[in-house]
């Protein structure tokens, strides 16, 4: 199965970048170059990575990062005339990203997860119904961010930065605090570059960033202080993530419930509500996932989400001989104080996410079924 994810993935990647290139093109067909011929495309496509990466940390969501890189690109392709070469290419289009960013987020709220907006459910009562007037974060495949650079220098590495606990409190600030906070903490950009990208003074940006700062370390415990096991892959990690994924695909609840820590998390956007303990946790899973008429219902591939493991998830329907997309499983794996354990699942709900990791939406049944 593993086998399977890698190289869909790869393929993913070849037609993804194939379709945004050809759209691209399609879309500017109209555009005149200049008489210099320049090739604008092979210009600035190569930065399509790192842009898409900066918007969805600005956005919290995929499907919006990729359309707003690609406003970016083809604004980018539609004024290149304007691009003097006083700062770098690099600069420049990251300035028209960030600006494009936010102005999608001042007529927007900003995405969450269920833990940042209630206290904890019951889970003894009805789960709510899913909500649609919320907006919620939308996980981010690992395989679009093998590529992106790494800057020591930086407050937060790539992987901690996409992280779902750094995200949800990046969520909380305002969106101009947010972009400061990014282009210094993760990017590791100076004061005076950053007033230039948002036309600020440096001062302006030295009072934001600290805010924004202060916000952060009252809702975010930072990888150096926790050590959270993002990108293990131990022999330990993978015997514990192998056992979670065939525990799920046997209904095995108990076994399930045996690899949590003993206040792990459960949450499920679209569904609002979210759920602290093992038992909390497992009359959930027998009341929803494993419920009897869902049993023998479940197959699961393995990949990579924020930084973090995950699991593709697939419900059968008998009826059409198939396994429809379920959704994205999300596993943050407790910290070196609780090894061998997870602190939280967070299932991600909509069998539009899956394609984005270069898996089908449809699998045939399998033949025992």
């Amino acid at each position: 199965m593993v086998s399977i994810q890698r190289k869909t993935d790869k393929r993913f990647q070849m037609q993804d970048s194939d379709h945004m290139h050809s759209k691209t093109h399609r879309e500017d067909s109209g555009v005149s170059m200049t008489h210099k011929q320049v090739d604008i495309s092979a210009l600035i496509e190569p930065y399509r990575g790192e842009l898409l990466l900066h918007c969805y940390r600005l956005l919290g969501s995929l499907h919006d990062a990729e359309d707003m890189v690609q406003e970016s690109m083809l604004r980018a392709w539609r004024h290149f005339d304007t691009f003097k070469g006083r700062a770098s290419l690099r600069t420049w289009l990251y300035t028209i990203a960030t600006n494009a960013c936010l102005d999608v987020l001042k007529k927007r709220p900003s995405r969450m997860l269920p833990t940042a907006i209630s206290s904890e459910a019951n889970p003894h009562t009805p789960i709510p119904s899913p909500t649609t007037e919320t907006l919620w974060l939308e996980p981010f495949p690992d395989s679009w961010l093998a590529e992106a650079t790494e800057n020591p220098e930086a407050r937060y590495s790539r992987y901690e930065s996409v992280s779902l606990a750094f995200l949800t409190a990046l969520q909380l600030l305002p969106p101009r605090q947010r972009a400061i906070l990014i282009l210094s903490d993760v990017l590791d950009w100076r004061a005076h570059e950053i007033a230039h990208l948002l036309e600020l003074t440096v001062s302006a940006v030295t009072s934001a960033l600290h805010r924004a700062r202060v916000t952060l370390a009252h809702n975010y415990q930072s990888e150096q202080e926790t050590k959270p096991r993002l990108q293990r892959t131990d022999d330990a990690t993978n015997t514990l993530l192998s056992r979670y994924l065939h525990a799920w695909e046997t209904d095995d609840v108990a076994g399930l419930v045996s690899l949590l820590k003993e206040d792990a998390i459960l949450s499920m956007p679209p569904v609002p509500a979210w759920y602290r303990g093992r038992d909390a946790i497992q009359a959930i899973f027998l009341a929803v996932p494993f419920s009897p008429e869902m049993r023998n219902r479940w197959r699961v591939y393995p990949t990579r989400a924020n930084g973090q493991p995950a699991l593709i998830l697939y419900q059968a329907d008998p009826s059409k001989s198939a396994y429809h997309a379920f959704g994205i499983q999300v596993l943050t794996l407790a910290d070196v104080r609780h090894p061998g354990q997870i602190a939280a699942v967070t299932i991600f709900h909509g069998s539009a996410l899956v394609p984005a990791f270069g898996f089908p939406s449809q699998l045939p049944l399998h033949p025992s079924l």
